[in-house]
């Protein structure tokens, strides 16, 4: 096995993990808080199937691409992937263990713009998300302040009462269509480091190890990701968790009917949380609006900091590789 090679799945499976453990908790985030009390191999089970289901499809349609076309605009680096590329993901994994919710879409694929000479591309994609961010933000406001206003007071005020089943069958339907549109969105930042085209064997490789990060992640209920979902308000009651995974899932079915430009569903999801919380502490009297700004800024604060280690990364390591190994 050549040194590319190592680098190439080296990459891969830090990056399998560090997407996994920070941008699919916040995805599946409300599913474990509300589920807790089931057993981990079940909601394991659950979403691996969904995962399987839509890598495979992908795969199938689109001539071995199981990314949806979304790395279209990343060819593969001229020289293949260096240890350049293998960077991104494991500062990935350490923001991961601090319980920073950073964009790997900013951190991996920026590197891969750079280096590949697409340098257009941090732009799209940084127009891209903070356009979802705003969609997002300015969407759930209105929702939670009008639309949603007298359901959710009822679900707190409800909060420490048995839920009717159909709930439960409401959120599954809800999970399953927004990790479905999850995958679509953020395969890319995963399958950047193999060939754009797999054969059946890398495959089968990639299945097997996402289908492992996914258990391990059930297996640990989220890690330090997660707390960014349970502190806030309701997050652990079924029915809430329901319509935000529904409208979280909308708003990433809308861009990816937009364009193939991959985007950061990190600010989606913080833009979605932030337009709730901020709605909520309209009308419900235990909810403070200086603490929920508080939490806002705390969150909108780590996510920038992600994007900050993405340009230094994508634009330092190319210029110290030049520099000090050319």
């Amino acid at each position: 096995m050549d040194l590319l090679t190592i680098y190439m799945i080296v990459g891969f499976l830090l990056a399998a993990y560090s997407v996994v453990a920070n941008d699919s908790i916040q995805t599946l985030g409300t599913f474990l808080a509300s589920n807790s009390h089931r057993p981990w191999w079940l909601l394991w089970i659950f979403a691996s199937s969904i995962l399987l289901a839509v890598i495979a499809y992908s795969w199938f349609a689109n001539g071995g691409d199981p990314a949806y076309g979304r790395l279209e605009n990343f060819p593969v680096p001229i020289g293949g992937v260096s240890w350049l590329h293998v960077i991104p993901p494991l500062a990935l994994l350490v923001l991961t263990r601090m319980g920073v919710p950073v964009s790997t879409t900013f951190l991996i694929l920026t590197v891969f713009a750079v280096t590949g000479g697409e340098t257009s591309n941090l732009y799209k994609m940084l127009t891209k998300s903070g356009l979802g961010y705003l969609v997002a933000f300015v969407s759930t406001l209105v929702l939670f302040s009008f639309v949603f206003h007298r359901l959710t007071k009822y679900f707190h005020k409800t909060s420490n009462q048995q839920r009717p089943k159909y709930w439960v069958v409401l959120q599954w339907l809800s999970t399953g269509f927004l990790w479905s549109q999850w995958l679509i969105q953020d395969l890319a930042n995963i399958f950047v480091y193999l060939p754009r085209e797999l054969s059946l064997g890398w495959l089968a490789f990639g299945l097997v190890v996402l289908v492992a990060m996914q258990g391990y992640i059930f297996y640990t209920f989220g890690g330090k990701i997660q707390k960014i979902v349970t502190s806030k308000t309701d997050t652990t009651d079924i029915r809430a968790a329901t319509i935000i995974d529904f409208i979280y899932g909308i708003i990433l079915l809308i861009f990816k009917e937009w364009s193939s430009m991959p985007m950061s569903t990190t600010w989606v999801f913080l833009g979605v949380l932030a337009g709730r919380e901020i709605a909520l502490s309209r009308y419900l009297v235990d909810v403070s609006f200086h603490e929920t700004i508080k939490k806002i800024v705390s969150d909108a604060l780590k996510a920038f900091s992600g994007l900050v280690v993405s340009v230094v990364l994508a634009f330092g390591l190319p210029w110290l590789f030049q520099r000090f190994f050319v």
